[in-house]
């Protein structure tokens, strides 16, 4: 069995969905990855259960070791089981805390400044984006390149090279204006063109202003309009803790079984 949800909704619509699959029997790491492909979603994650439950996450394409919207779906499920208390998972990275306030889940998420630097390569320009402000990379600990845009209208408009990405794992780009931040995310190489919502994407964020000498703070982040997906992801990040939040939905008429 599958259970389908949307994670990070805005306003109970759109998000990102994912596959949620619990009875692990009979499951090796090339099932997983077969379902991940058959489902199509940007992530489907396993759990398995125990103390601190252990998850495992799959793209259509790859197993990753951290990965922010499929986390605050498995946190949303086992907080919303009523015969037992959990406040953590275990994930690729190790342990993240997890909680809820009101409606909205969260994960934290562990941040180091020191894994941001100044991009002095010519990335933007190599994927068709010239016009950037600045561009940072962020080990997360794959390859993500943050790629800063004057407006949230430049953002909306980009349409970048993903053949040209390189060693880069993952494109980010993104426009802030104040507390609010608008935001797109492309990762061809895990099968996926274009995310409707990136938790690990605002990690990278959070820990790119952390170098930049926000050492704390916190934003609003809307993704995915441009793909018919409109989501929401809260970000707030202090010393070496970024956390990511949002809304979930279940999508009561996708429910699978494989």
């Amino acid at each position: 069995p599958c259970l389908v949800i949307r994670v990070f909704t805005r306003d109970n619509v759109g998000g990102n969905h994912l596959g949620i699959v619990e009875d692990l029997s009979g499951l090796d790491s090339a099932k997983m990855q077969s379902i991940a492909f058959d489902l199509g979603f940007s992530e489907t994650i396993f759990i398995a259960d125990g103390d601190v439950p252990l998850v495992r996450i799959f793209t259509p394409e790859m197993e990753l070791q951290f990965a922010g919207h499929p986390l605050v779906g498995a946190a949303w499920l086992m907080l919303g089981k009523q015969s037992r208390t959990i406040d953590r998972l275990r994930c690729g990275i190790g342990e993240v805390r997890i909680r809820r306030d009101g409606t909205v889940v969260w994960v934290d998420a562990p941040m180091k400044p020191e894994d941001a630097r100044l991009d002095e390569t010519s990335f933007a320009e190599q994927v068709g984006l010239p016009a950037a402000r600045s561009t940072w990379r962020v080990d997360m600990p794959l390859d993500y390149r943050m790629v800063e845009m004057a407006t949230a209208d430049e953002v909306a408009k980009v349409q970048p090279r993903t053949a040209a990405f390189g060693e880069a794992f993952g494109l980010t780009v993104y426009a802030r204006d104040g507390g609010r931040v608008r935001m797109r995310f492309f990762t061809p190489d895990a099968g996926i063109q274009e995310d409707p919502a990136t938790g690990s994407a605002a990690v990278a964020l959070a820990t790119v202003m952390a170098a930049r000498g926000e050492e704390r703070g916190s934003l609003t982040i809307d993704q995915g309009e441009e793909i018919g997906h409109p989501s929401r992801i809260n970000l707030r990040w202090a010393e070496s803790t970024a956390s990511i939040g949002g809304s979930v939905a279940r999508d009561e008429l996708r429910d699978l079984a494989f």
